[in-house]
């Protein structure tokens, strides 16, 4: 799909065209901005439907990279829980634009650091479409790499209907990228690795890490589904970088590698979650990326206590409901017993 990819982006080239945004569209206000540009809500002057306009600068965007995404959103994006272009795109002196669908809730990033948060059950309904959402790419042969709340949009306020956007760094599977670091949990332990790696090799190669390149796997997606579930159950990240720096990061290593976890609680920081999605977390942020489960996994973990309150209420219920069969059997066999000891049928 790479090869058509690129076809696309070679036809789309031909057939841009320069309009001023005030004489087709009225733009409402402003939905996001990031190191891409920004994104505002606006209205079709002739159509009235409401869209989202995507805008890169040109400065700071090539036509290439601009139309990759482009046509990856509307050509390939059909999951309903992936953000999808319009087929609206267009320049402008000082911009590329294009057109898609509007969510009006915000992104998943404004309701984790609110002061409702996010219900349990609200984290199992988000987490089961965005893993269909990345099974369905990396189906095709693609590999998100920029799986964050804020890419996550909210198309009703209670995340019943979410869509994961910003394809910017999408790639396919087993191309080779640069290994950039930056300090987040979302970074995979593998870049320090392969930093490390570099390192060793004494100063003159260490100038020269930017050189170091990586395979794009699904890995790395299932990496961030992983930080992504730890938010949306406890507000806040696991820890601050994925590196051997990070005491808290180390914590969650040590416990993992232990030949029985379960005989060992786990570290502080987690001992607010469940058996099961703690199960599930050690799947999906396995240190070594091709022992790392796929995002398909998180479907078979839906449904149980994902939080360690739930868990126990639940077993607390359980063995109220046990007791109470247990009395009612009990009741009815001495009862029976009895009449047989007066001879009544």
């Amino acid at each position: 799909l790479t090869a058509e990819l690129e076809e696309l982006c070679y036809l789309t080239a031909q057939s841009m065209t320069s309009l001023v945004t005030s004489e087709h569209f009225k733009v409402i206000k402003k939905l996001g901005q990031g190191s891409y540009g920004k994104v505002m809500l606006a209205v079709h002057k002739k159509r009235g439907t409401p869209m989202a306009l995507k805008f890169f600068p040109r400065c700071s965007t090539t036509l290439h990279s601009f139309l990759r995404e482009y046509n990856l959103s509307v050509s390939f994006c059909t999951h309903p829980s992936l953000t999808r272009a319009l087929g609206i795109f267009f320049s402008t002196p000082s911009h590329y634009v294009f057109a898609q669908q509007a969510a009006l809730y915000g992104d998943l990033y404004d309701v984790i650091v609110s002061e409702a948060g996010v219900k349990e059950e609200q984290a199992q309904c988000v987490m089961s479409q965005l893993s269909g959402a990345v099974s369905f790419l990396h189906s095709l042969g693609f590999v998100h790499r920029d799986i964050k709340p804020e890419n996550v949009f909210l198309c009703d306020p209670r995340c019943r209907w979410v869509k994961l956007g910003d394809f910017g760094l999408v790639r396919a599977r087993g191309s080779q990228v640069r290994a950039v670091w930056y300090s987040s949990p979302f970074c995979v332990p593998e870049v320090e690795q392969a930093k490390g790696r570099k390192k060793g090799g004494g100063e003159e190669q260490e100038e020269e890490a930017e050189d170091i390149w990586m395979s794009v796997e699904p890995s790395l997606d299932s990496w961030a589904l992983g930080i992504l579930i730890y938010c949306l159950l406890t507000s806040c990240f696991p820890w601050d970088e994925s590196t051997s720096d990070d005491p808290t990061f180390c914590a969650f290593r040590d416990w993992f590698n232990r030949t029985q976890p379960n005989a060992v609680a786990a570290p502080p920081h987690f001992q607010s979650l469940s058996s099961l999605v703690l199960t599930l977390l050690r799947q999906l942020l396995h240190p070594l990326p091709r022992l790392r489960a796929g995002p398909e996994e998180v479907l078979s973990y839906l449904g149980g206590a994902w939080l360690l309150q739930t868990e126990q209420e639940e077993k607390r219920r359980e063995k109220e409901v046990q007791e109470e069969v247990r009395k009612v059997r009990g009741g009815g066999v001495d009862k029976d017993r009895g009449r047989e000891e007066r001879g009544e049928r």
